[in-house]
């Protein structure tokens, strides 16, 4: 479960039952008697059975209700006070109200996901990549402008890449690679029936997957080796959370900065001759 509990299960509210839901709005919306209670007085509290409630905390992943209590404690008092400030955008709100609250909605979503990514993964999916004998990303939709743009990064590192923005181009690229290469696959729901296509082709070849979801459970991180989650908050006007967006180009980002400091002295040595080329297409 991530660093800032309250986060994720802000930002994974829909994917859990109606009963699970009414558990994580009252903890969300009340953090503070939430942090305090003891399993009987939450159900009291929330008007969940303390049944529910235990088998709630081992969905998420943890052992026991001791630790998610602990988890709701660790988070820190700003960030718990500040989990009503950015939601929904009112009819009535203006046009300083509606920025403030998509860059709020941005800033939260940065702040939740690099709480919940750790070094071992990031170590992990470096490695991957810096071993790969080729590296494909691939999205779909507002995905595959992510996808793109790790694209365009890493063509300035030593490692061979490939993307496209076509759907049946990306399946046959899926399935020339193997298992000495590795795919990043980025999906928002992870339940994107061409996504999954093409991650299920990748599965069968063999191929490491790195997935970049929102959702930890999503038949997406199910096929995965490795799950990077861009934790955000939908809110209406988003059919696909603009602030996941914004957090899935920074996990890429990250990665692509990792893997420059690994392989520095080669990185520089494609940047400088790219930037020769580039400068050969300009005029003076």
């Amino acid at each position: 479960m991530a660093n800032n509990i309250i986060a994720q299960l802000r930002a994974q509210r829909k994917q859990y039952n109606t009963t699970e839901q009414k558990l994580i709005d009252f903890i969300i919306n009340h953090v503070s008697e939430a942090r305090e209670a003891n399993i009987q007085e939450m159900s009291e509290l929330s008007g969940v059975s303390t049944a529910t409630i235990s088998r709630f905390v081992k969905k998420i992943g943890l052992e026991s209700f001791r630790e998610f209590s602990v988890s709701l404690a660790s988070v820190a008092t700003q960030m718990a006070a500040s989990v009503d400030l950015f939601g929904e955008i009112a009819d009535t709100d203006d046009t300083i109200a509606v920025a403030q609250k998509v860059f709020g909605g941005a800033e939260n979503a940065l702040a939740a996901t690099v709480s919940n990514l750790t070094a071992t993964q990031l170590d992990e999916a470096t490695l991957d990549l810096i071993s790969a004998r080729r590296v494909g990303f691939f999205g779909i939709g507002g995905s595959s402008i992510v996808a793109f743009n790790a694209y365009h990064k890493f063509l300035r590192t030593p490692i061979d890449v490939i993307a496209h923005p076509d759907y049946d181009v990306q399946l046959m690229q899926a399935v020339k690679l193997n298992s000495n290469d590795t795919a990043v696959v980025i999906s928002h729901s992870g339940r994107n029936k061409d996504t999954l296509l093409i991650a299920k082709k990748l599965h069968e070849q063999h191929v490491k997957i790195i997935a970049v979801t929102s959702f930890k459970d999503s038949p997406l991180a199910k096929l995965a080796d490795l799950v990077l989650l861009s934790l955000a908050e939908e809110v209406n006007f988003r059919s696909e959370s603009m602030s996941s967006l914004i957090a899935q180009l920074t996990i890429i980002d990250t990665l692509f900065t990792l893997v420059g400091s690994h392989l520095s002295q080669d990185t520089q040595s494609v940047v400088d001759t790219m930037r020769d080329v580039i400068e050969e297409t300009r005029s003076h």
